[in-house]
């Protein structure tokens, strides 16, 4: 016995057509083949979710079949005889049962399979339609990975990608792209279907660490190492940034940990703005003590000695 069409989108005889569109929807996605590769039973269904949804979707076979007119395939069933003054003759309803059979899918006029693929994929090609049952898919993405300096990150960079099969990909990285960023070059997908765009290629940039700087948003972080007499006496340093080296004037007196801005000197921001870079400086100890430094301390302590933690 042929199975039910409602009972194979899940839904009542008195459904509405929204009800069936939704239906319908819900079960295409999950039983679509690109969905479930290789998967024979999942492609059956689809098939029978298809057939059903071309009848119940569409008002006139719709009728039809809950009228006995036309079978589960919207075949006109045997004729069905009924009698007028005793004489046999097929019942006008029989005698319908093919008629606008040229007009099937109509029920697909405000709906299309590009809505399926939509949901499924993302995106597809303008236009889609589902002829008979084949259809027309837009490419897959596919995703690569790129590892690149810091600096590049900050500055941006034309980059070229060799594929796998040969082939190559000229990416532009733009200034201030960070760590995991996904770059989309439009149309350098798998190939879809006939008639239906590429997909796209994703690239996922990877920044290597720098020795020197570290990013936080879009400011640059850099300790800067400074010699005990600069820290006392104060005096000029050259700081390395991204664009680079400038001067820094270190105040009299300054404690290792203090942090200076550079204004401007950081990444440049999505709202076009540079962030700054920030100094910290850090008081590093000559390798050797010689005497006469451990005197002139000595003799310093006895007359200056103060303690850094006392509130």
């Amino acid at each position: 016995m042929a199975e039910d069409l409602y009972d194979i989108l899940g839904v009542s005889r008195g459904a509405t057509e929204d009800e069936i569109r939704s239906a319908f929807r819900k079960l295409a996605k999950a039983n679509h083949p690109d969905v479930n590769p290789g998967n024979a039973a999942a492609g059956e269904r689809f098939k029978k979710i298809t057939a059903a949804n071309d009848i119940l979707s569409d008002p006139e076979k719709r009728r039809q079949y809950d009228a006995g007119e036309i079978d589960a395939k919207g075949d006109p069933r045997r004729p069905q005889w009924g009698r007028a003054g005793g004489a046999r003759r097929p019942s006008s309803a029989g005698a319908r049962g093919f008629e606008g059979r040229a007009g099937a899918g109509a029920g697909f006029d405000d709906f299309s399979f590009s809505d399926i693929f939509s949901d499924v994929f993302g995106a597809t090609s303008a236009g889609t339609r589902r002829e008979a049952h084949g259809f027309a898919s837009r490419g897959h993405d596919v995703r690569y990975s790129l590892e690149i300096d810091f600096l590049e990150a900050v500055q941006g960079t034309k980059k070229r990608v060799t594929l796998p099969d040969g082939g190559v990909l000229d990416l532009n990285v733009p200034e201030g792209t960070q760590d995991g960023q996904v770059l989309r070059l439009k149309g350098k997908g798998a190939a879809g279907s006939p008639g239906s765009e590429q997909g796209d290629a994703l690239v996922e940039i990877k920044v290597r660490l720098h020795p020197d700087f570290k990013r936080d948003g879009d400011d640059i972080l850099l300790d800067l190492p400074i010699t005990i007499d600069e820290a006392v006496l104060g005096g000029r340093v050259e700081v390395p940034t991204p664009t680079g080296r400038v001067q820094l004037t270190i105040p009299k007196g300054t404690s290792s940990g203090k942090t200076f801005r550079l204004k401007g000197k950081g990444v440049r921001g999505k709202n076009g703005n540079p962030g700054d870079q920030l100094v910290t400086v850090k008081i590093v100890m000559p390798q050797n003590i010689d005497e006469s430094l451990s005197y002139f301390f000595s003799e310093w302590r006895q007359k200056h000695a103060y303690d850094p933690g006392r509130k």
